[in-house]
């Protein structure tokens, strides 16, 4: 079984970086420079933005489904980044983080749920993909709770 980790699109934030402080807060969004070469994940090249980097932090809806797991919560993104796209590996992000894994059916609704410590993704990725009944994974930050990506069987179209 292979599995696919894709970041989110970068044209769907596009458009943030030229706005100002003012229309920005007006989408519950701020402009930041990472303080640090870790600490700051863009969700869509799946990397930690380099100390000095600019990025937005903005309220993002991850799980857009209509069941109670609809979810949303603060991410980052970076300009001129390209969409990750990870095929039976991990991407950088993942690296040395505990995460949290959740597991959904095609309708939206959370079968499965699972940590993993840092070194242990790639199993509990395999392990809850498994189960046929999984249609794709949304793995966070298990500190802050934040989205880090989406997870599909490999040939599956993400959403």
């Amino acid at each position: 079984m292979t599995y696919r980790i894709t970041g989110l699109a970068p044209e769907n934030f596009a458009d943030l970086f030229d706005l100002d402080d003012a229309a920005l807060a007006a989408r519950s969004a701020i402009r930041v420079t990472a303080q640090a070469d870790r600490g700051y994940p863009c969700r869509i090249s799946l990397e930690d933005a380099r100390q000095g980097e600019e990025l937005i932090l903005l309220h993002h809806t991850s799980q857009d489904v209509a069941t109670p797991y609809r979810s949303a919560y603060a991410i980052y993104v970076r300009q001129g980044v390209a969409a990750a796209d990870h095929i039976d590996g991990l991407p950088p992000v993942f690296e040395g983080r505990p995460l949290a894994f959740r597991a959904f059916d095609a309708t939206g609704m959370l079968r499965d749920a699972r940590l993993a410590m840092p070194g242990e993704a790639e199993a509990r990725i395999r392990d809850i993909l498994a189960n046929p009944e999984i249609a794709y994974i949304h793995a966070h930050n298990a500190a802050h709770g934040c989205f880090a990506a989406r997870i599909d069987r490999h040939g599956e179209q993400a959403r």
